[in-house]
């Protein structure tokens, strides 16, 4: 597929230099980018490829002043991330419309629905009362256990697995492996030393425009739901645990561990391999380092935490300074010690 550079310029809303007729069919970083691609430039200290890039557009910034001239075609956005991420997305959507129909083999249960427009790869097996909505794209392998809902427009990566009665939202993305739907982690300890297993009853509920990276999992409510709420974007290589809630547009990164029954507010910012403890709550719009320890509730919005316990970032910051500084200070408490005794013994021998 072509896309002229006039046309671009009308899906991002960019105003366009250079000729509006040239063409690009594919995606190139600027840096490397050859003829017949489109690039683009956030980041300033990439600005010296923008003058040897052999890419035939480029998106940057409105307020970019050139320092020499350029041979390929500009379009201006306010924001030149954004507008590439746009076009990439609506590109993967006219790719992703083509593929429709069901491949052989894959099971498919005649009292399951399917919408208009959906594509059903090899091997997928989609138990019985599913509902799938339209365009969803159910990649090879997918496994749909019984009455699992779908919504439309959703796309579900080879391998993903999605245990009975769960609910996934519109427009949402699961990649490859992950698993929503098994069995939260409740078992009864027993007088003997032994454990009885908690049957875990409930489900998984996953909003409108959710993503869920690879081999994540997502375990089912001991009751009601675990709910992945509107928006979110989960890494790759995730557990969250059963009655567990994630809020608004709350972001996780990899291989991050949330504990039963935690409630994750709005806006929430999580880094990489934090570990969140159960039954407590994260105030909206809370940013927590990676690595970091969440060992009791954040009560307090839109402050940001670090370290093992969690604390203020900050208050962190400063103490790791100090920190840095304890071989320093070890040295002149030394030097005032012996500065003392010599004091002190000066004393005694005086007259």
């Amino acid at each position: 597929m072509q896309f002229t550079a006039q046309q671009i310029a009308l899906m991002v809303q960019g105003r366009l230099e250079g000729n509006p007729d040239t063409a690009v069919s594919a995606f190139g970083k600027i840096e490397e980018a050859q003829k017949g691609q489109l690039s683009f430039l956030a980041n300033p200290k990439y600005e010296e490829y923008l003058y040897t890039t052999g890419a035939s557009i480029v998106i940057v910034s409105d307020q970019l002043e050139l320092k020499q001239s350029i041979a390929a075609v500009l379009v201006r956005v306010p924001d030149p991330y954004t507008a590439f991420a746009t076009l990439m997305a609506q590109y993967q959507k006219i790719v992703a419309s083509q593929l429709t129909g069901i491949q052989e083999p894959a099971f498919i249960s005649p009292n399951s629905q399917l919408g208009e427009g959906v594509f059903v790869g090899a091997f997928a097996y989609i138990s019985e009362g599913v509902e799938i909505g339209d365009h969803c794209k159910i990649h090879p392998g997918v496994y749909l256990g019984k009455g699992v809902k779908i919504g439309a427009h959703t796309v579900l990566h080879p391998g993903v697995k999605v245990y009975h009665d769960c609910v996934v939202g519109q427009n949402v993305i699961i990649h490859a492996g992950a698993v929503l739907g098994g069995d939260g982690f409740g078992f009864a300890p027993q007088p003997d030393g032994s454990f009885q297993k908690v049957p875990q009853l409930g489900n998984v509920v996953v909003e409108d425009g959710v993503e869920i990276g690879a081999n994540t999992t997502i375990d089912r409510a001991t009751m009601g739901s675990t709910l992945i709420r509107k928006g979110a974007k989960l890494d790759n290589l995730i557990q969250i645990a059963h009655n567990v809630e994630i809020g608004n547009s709350t972001v996780i990164a990899a291989q991050t561990g949330v504990s039963g029954s935690t409630k994750i507010g709005n806006f929430v910012m999580i880094g990489g391999q934090t570990g969140v403890a159960g039954h407590i709550s994260i105030a909206d719009g809370s940013k927590i380092n990676g690595q970091s320890g969440v060992t009791k509730s954040i009560k307090e919005p839109n402050k940001s935490y670090n370290g093992n316990p969690a604390f203020d970032f900050s208050q962190s910051r400063r103490i790791e300074v100090s920190t840095r500084r304890l071989p320093e200070l070890e040295k002149r408490v030394k030097e005032l010690e012996n500065l003392v005794q010599q004091l002190l013994a000066e004393k005694e021998v005086r007259p």
